[in-house]
């Protein structure tokens, strides 16, 4: 089947999000607390602040419910994901629902929230504070006993 060029322009964001959750999902370890920034375009204004997983943070008018975040291993190149859900609250009217999917630490612009006011982006996904360190990288298998090769017995 082939897509018509308008067509195909809506769902290559979607399939890229489907591919890129996919391929993500591998090494990635759940984390409780997801790091957002918010921008206010009006105002210039931009904030920092953590929502944990399964609860709701107001950024202005908007509420922000994250449902999973994900961190890649240490070892593995720097990213983060969140599943995040977007609502807009407005004095007498009901609940409005701007966005719900996939938020990428490095490319914010792939599945981002469309808003003429505010911007929403995830910065990382962390665990609780105090917590551990991840473990480090298992070391690289040590050379085999021996002499070294630029070694010569005279």
């Amino acid at each position: 089947m082939r897509l018509g060029p308008a067509l195909a322009a809506l769902a290559a964001p979607t399939l890229m999000t489907l591919l890129c959750a996919a391929s993500l999902a591998a090494g990635m370890t759940a984390e409780p607390i997801a790091v957002m920034q918010g921008l206010d375009k009006i105002t210039a204004r931009v904030s920092r602040f953590e929502v944990p997983v399964g609860e709701t943070a107001n950024f202005f008018t908007l509420s922000i419910v994250v449902r999973d975040c994900e961190k890649s291993a240490p070892e593995d190149r720097p990213e983060n994901a969140a599943f995040v859900e977007i609502y807009e609250n407005r004095p007498g009217e009901a609940k409005n629902r701007l966005f719900s999917g996939w938020m990428f630490s490095s490319s914010p612009a792939l599945s981002a929230l469309e808003h003429p006011v505010y911007d929403v982006n995830l910065l990382e996904c962390k665990g609780p504070p105090g917590a551990p360190p991840p473990p480090p990288a298992a070391p690289s298998s040590p050379k085999p006993p021996g002499r070294s090769r630029g070694n010569t017995a005279r």
